[in-house]
């Protein structure tokens, strides 16, 4: 993102293209070849930061394969991938209860299926499964870019999400890559008018990690909006029909997430069951609270450097409303901002893209 040379820029858009009338297969494949530089540039960030790690790793004469697919959340989608849910669930000190209910069930479900058709065992599968995922991601972003801004602009992107600040993850047995690839290609679907593709891909997502509820809130208000501009233009004749598969994927949207948030009410007999058990864990929505307590635990220079961090991120927003970016981006990156603020977990634990 970047600032516009001027207040009235707003992102190009691509001409109008002749309909491809090509096999699946051949779009598919020439779609992959205008990602390869983009993929390519993913991979060698990402194969440098696993040297690095796997460097400091072998320094402190520990084991990075088990640092990466079997340690912290993995173990526990591991856990729940073998068992079931309802197998591991620890009493602290403090009485409080943390219940693997906390995970949501796609990386389990893709673990289980992989290790049972592969030699892998689960650890292996969760990391196949996170790195594989991790080139759709990249090649998700690529393609919003590049549709959005052109190739140039996608390789960057796909790159610049290979190497924040926290993009280790990516290369464990965790849902980061997952979510963020479902979460591209949603978007993509979107912007490209395939309405029931983006919302089977958000029943997925919402199948994955909560912050789901930001691509939810993404397809439902670009739908909505343009609901009213066709109305407001008097365009009402047969409007429901007319926008029949957008309206049939903002309601497929938000069935993976509420699948989910059901299946717990109905096991622990209680309507809020799931965010019962998130509270649990620390992870709710305190309006910034825990935010603020992060900050002023820190010595004066980190906090500072914190503060800095965060008015950058809503300069970076500010620009992205300033350039009229397309709805459904502009509402993503919004929601997932406001998300990652004002929540009361880790602070580290921040949806990635």
């Amino acid at each position: 993102m970047s600032a516009d040379p001027s207040p009235h820029a707003t992102p190009s858009r691509p001409a109008p293209q002749p309909s491809d009338r090509r096999p699946a297969g051949g779009r598919v494949a020439a779609a992959l070849a205008a990602a390869a530089p983009a993929l390519g540039a993913y991979a060698a960030v990402r194969i440098v930061g696993l040297v690095v790690f796997w460097v400091a790793a072998s320094a402190a004469r520990k084991d990075a394969l088990h640092l990466l697919s079997e340690r912290w959340d993995s173990v526990w989608y591991q856990r729940v991938a073998e068992h079931g849910y309802g197998y591991t669930v620890i009493t602290l000190a403090d009485g409080g209860i943390h219940s693997d209910l906390a995970f949501f069930p796609l990386l389990p479900a893709l673990e289980r299926g992989v290790a049972e058709v592969t030699p892998l065992g689960l650890s292996g599968a969760g990391l196949l499964v996170a790195w594989v995922a991790g080139l759709l991601a990249a090649w998700g972003i690529f393609a919003v870019g590049a549709r959005l801004y052109g190739r140039r602009a996608g390789v960057v992107l796909a790159a610049l999400w290979g190497v924040y600040p926290t993009a280790f993850v990516q290369s464990m047995a965790y849902t980061e890559t997952l979510f963020t690839a479902l979460a591209a290609w949603s978007l993509y679907a979107v912007l490209t008018r395939r309405w029931i593709v983006a919302g089977a891909l958000c029943v997925l997502a919402g199948l994955t990690r909560p912050s789901a509820a930001a691509l939810i809130a993404a397809l439902a208000i670009t739908a909505a909006a343009t609901l009213v501009r066709e109305y407001r233009a008097g365009d009402t004749d047969g409007i429901v029909r007319r926008n029949g598969r957008m309206l049939l994927g903002v309601v497929l949207a938000p069935l993976g997430w509420l699948a989910y948030v059901v299946f717990v009410a109905v096991r622990e007999g209680s309507p809020f069951a799931y965010f019962d058990v998130q509270a649990q864990w620390g992870n709710s929505i305190d309006g910034g609270a825990a935010l603020a307590s992060f900050i002023l635990g820190l010595p004066l220079p980190g906090a500072l450097g914190l503060c800095a961090a965060l008015a950058g991120l809503g300069w970076l927003v500010y620009l992205c409303v300033r350039q009229r970016q397309p709805l459904p981006v502009l509402v993503y990156g919004i929601a997932v901002v406001v998300i990652s603020l004002i929540g009361s977990g880790y602070f580290g634990s921040r949806p990635g893209w």
